[in-house]
């Protein structure tokens, strides 16, 4: 048995009740004991958490305050002009949804949130002709097509703030990748060629307060996994974000200032066989106030086929999935996830 499945052999009695918080030194780590202590940490909490906050990750705050209020304008708008931008016309799964618009947990009756979705578009630089230019994210028909946006007049600087706090997160994403991989004992480069077009959706989400009498088959989002292999969330301070834990109960993963929390996805349990944990959790906002948050959830280019890594396989641990393609299986995630509002 190699380390990593003697590594995980040792945790499998355990549980946790509270999630751990990493220290990324800047975003970007050139010392290799330094990027090899990180990854050994971001290994620990993958395979016992399956969540975990990031510090010191590079993110410029003010790109996140100003998107946060571009955020806050858009939710603003009258419902008539947000389903402009109903999320059913388009065929890639871009734009709004309105409150009870997804049901991410069968049992339940509705997601009580509203969202705002986009996927890959470059942001040109100053000084060249445009200063933004769509393009797919990849050839697969999931994706196809441009995002759906707010005219400049409707939203002035929505589109610009959300694209560069977009593509700085994404930045993120792939020194993420880099250390995941160091985490599970390969190359850093061992994901380069699976992201060459980084299927990353960025959501605009806002809670509305649950008041009233308490239903507690409509919450702020159900219990779920993530589809994809990771997502960066940014939260406001109202608490509202939960992680099931394996007793049973659920932790709290209460926000906290200048850091960004990392949940791993169901693309990363599969490439793994499980040995990197895709954690179930949910949303719930009782406090009385709205809640803001911006997930980016970042997976494979989506003609990858999700296969178990071979370290991840052994006699004791064979493979726990059949082979997909990352796309089919996004994209069948979704479809039920939206399929009560149609």
């Amino acid at each position: 048995m190699n380390d990593l499945l003697n590594h995980v052999a040792a945790a499998s009695n355990t549980t946790f009740d509270a999630i751990p918080i990493i220290d990324l030194q800047g975003g970007v780590i050139q010392d290799p004991e330094l990027r090899a202590s990180v990854a050994k940490e971001i290994r620990d909490a993958c395979i016992n958490v399956g969540f975990f906050y990031v510090s010191n990750h590079g993110v410029d705050p003010t790109l996140i305050a100003d998107v946060v209020r571009q955020a806050k304008r858009f939710f603003d708008l009258p419902s008539a002009e947000k389903m402009e931008f109903d999320i059913h016309k388009s065929d890639n799964f871009k734009g709004y949804t309105p409150l009870l618009g997804e049901n991410t947990d069968p049992e339940n009756r509705g997601d009580l949130h509203e969202a705002f979705d986009i996927g890959w578009e470059e942001l040109v630089r100053s000084g060249e002709s445009r200063t933004l230019n769509a393009e797919p994210s990849s050839t697969s028909s999931l994706v196809q097509g441009g995002n759906v946006w707010p005219n400049a007049e409707l939203l002035p600087g929505f589109r610009e703030a959300l694209l560069k706090y977009y593509h700085a997160v994404v930045a993120l994403g792939k020194t993420l990748f880099t250390i995941f991989a160091l985490a599970l004992g390969l190359t850093d480069n061992f994901f380069d060629d699976k992201v060459t077009k980084p299927a990353a959706c960025m959501r605009l989400l806002h809670y509305p307060p649950q008041t009233g009498v308490v239903d507690e088959r409509v919450i702020g989002i159900g219990a779920h996994t993530d589809y994809e292999c990771f997502t960066i969330l940014w939260q406001d301070d109202v608490p509202a974000l939960q992680v099931l834990n394996t007793e049973g109960r659920w932790i709290d993963a209460k926000p906290i200032p200048g850091t960004f929390v990392i949940n791993l996805g169901d693309q990363f349990a599969r490439w793994t066989n499980d040995i990197f944990k895709s954690t179930t959790h949910r949303a719930i906002n009782r406090t009385g106030v709205r809640r803001y948050s911006m997930p980016l959830f970042f997976g494979t280019d989506y003609d990858v086929k999700l296969e178990p890594i071979p370290s991840c396989v052994s006699a004791e641990r064979p493979p726990r999935y059949e082979i997909v393609m990352a796309g089919e299986y996004v994209k069948s995630r979704l479809e039920a996830t939206y399929a009560h509002s149609k």
